[in-house]
């Protein structure tokens, strides 16, 4: 199975064009443009979005796993004992 391609809805991705504009203002005194900051998001989503996925699904299988465990204990509880 494949990565599904993922893409930002149109809000999400204005708010992370400022934050970047925002932190090169603040950070590196530098005015990075909207062009450029886009361009920047895009290519940290590319390059880099893969090992946040991939970070994710490892943690819901973990939960998941967790979970199921939990569920285990539970049915075992709730077990009747058998008759002598």
């Amino acid at each position: 199975m494949h990565m599904k391609n993922m893409t930002l809805n149109n809000q999400h991705k204005s708010d992370l064009v400022a934050k970047i504009k925002t932190y090169f203002e603040q950070n590196l005194d530098y005015d990075i443009g909207q062009f450029d900051a886009e361009f920047l998001l895009d290519f940290f989503a590319k390059e880099l979005g893969v090992y946040y996925y991939n970070q994710g699904v490892q943690d819901a299988g973990q939960l998941v796993n967790e979970k199921l465990e939990d569920l285990q204990h539970t049915l075992y509880e709730i077990e009747q004992p058998l008759p002598r």
